[in-house]
């Protein structure tokens, strides 16, 4: 074959893999740390295992956490960092106040379980802990468990104002949701299995009291709400309710990592318009119905979504590095 063809077919490669960065995908692969730190797996998932026998709330906190991350300058642990007088980090943005201590406090122990072996101390990143304490809180609450592909580097910057636009609001709709889902090459299928984390956890009232007294003129009440659903939730979240009162996600199995999610919205029990959406909109409910049924379609499809999930933005060689502390910068 002519050198110049090759070499021109090369460079066009090249300029491809610029142009579409997510394709690279990074060099994340399964057992990175095999050579430093050999157990880390196991280090991190009895660190954890720890935690949420301590407070199943480090479930989906530690599930938020790594979304909160992934969708804002991508799966680098910058969500964790702490603001200081200098720099107004992204946890401090409005829509990170309301992520649990818990989910913090879970990789923070896990990296210092990391840590106390020598051999390991200071190889493993922050955002892989993460990544895999995020696998580790999924299979302990009943959830798949599944490989983590490994290699993120931390990032170097955090900032609130990078969160604005970036997060999916509970009103979103049908397009918005795949809108945003989309701009990190997550397909509207991917987005409906993501959303399913909210099998588990809780939210505070006001993320959703528009739905249960003000949703419209003609309707106060959202009319997609079951009626004993949402005299439930009035009754939980009483106008003028505690700001800090919160109530589950799922009505049926709060603590356990399942389809029921699905269930319930075909019974209109989704605690948020966004999540409600997914069943309301005919484009998406034919694949909640699925789920609704099967366990194993689910979860198969879970496990592709979070995984392209924590390949967003990974960071990789001079584009981070590993902190010694999750919450500072080196």
């Amino acid at each position: 074959m002519d050198a110049r063809f090759v070499l021109a077919w090369s460079l066009l490669i090249l300029g491809f893999c610029g142009l579409y960065p997510y394709t690279v995908s990074a060099q994340l692969k399964q057992n990175y740390y095999a050579n430093v730190c050999p157990n880390v797996e196991t280090i991190v998932r009895d660190a954890v295992g720890k935690k949420v026998e301590q407070t199943s709330v480090a479930v989906a906190a530690t599930i938020r956490l790594f979304f909160h991350d992934c969708f804002v300058q991508g799966c680098d642990a910058s969500v964790i960092i702490q603001s200081t007088g200098s720099n107004k980090a992204e946890k401090d943005h409005p829509d990170n106040l309301s992520l649990a201590g818990d989910g913090f406090d879970t990789v923070i122990k896990a990296k210092e379980a990391v840590d106390a072996v020598p051999s390991c101390k200071n190889k493993v990143s922050c955002a892989d802990i993460l990544a895999m304490a995020t696998r580790d809180v999924i299979a302990l609450s009943g959830g798949p468990s599944y490989a983590v592909e490994l290699g993120r580097m931390d990032g170097v910057s955090s900032k609130a104002t990078s969160v604005e636009g970036k997060l999916p609001k509970p009103l979103f709709n049908l397009d918005q949701l795949n809108t945003m889902f989309a701009a990190n090459g997550l397909s509207q299928m991917d987005m409906v299995a993501l959303s399913a984390a909210h099998t588990v956890g809780f939210s505070h009232c006001g993320r959703f009291a528009n739905r249960i007294y003000n949703f419209s003129r003609q309707n106060p009440v959202d009319p997609t709400l079951d009626k004993n659903y949402a005299a439930q939730l009035q009754s939980q979240c009483p106008k003028n309710v505690d700001p800090t009162i919160v109530v589950n996600m799922d009505p049926i199995s709060p603590n356990t990592f399942d389809k029921a999610y699905f269930k319930n919205l075909q019974q209109g029990k989704g605690l948020f318009s966004s999540d409600q959406v997914l069943f309301t909109d005919t484009r998406s409910r034919p694949t909640v119905n699925s789920w609704a049924v099967s366990t194993s379609a689910f979860e198969t499809a879970f496990v592709s979504a979070i995984t392209k999930l924590g390949r967003v933005g990974v960071k990789t060689g001079k584009n981070g590095n590993i902190r010694r502390d999750c919450a500072a910068f080196n």
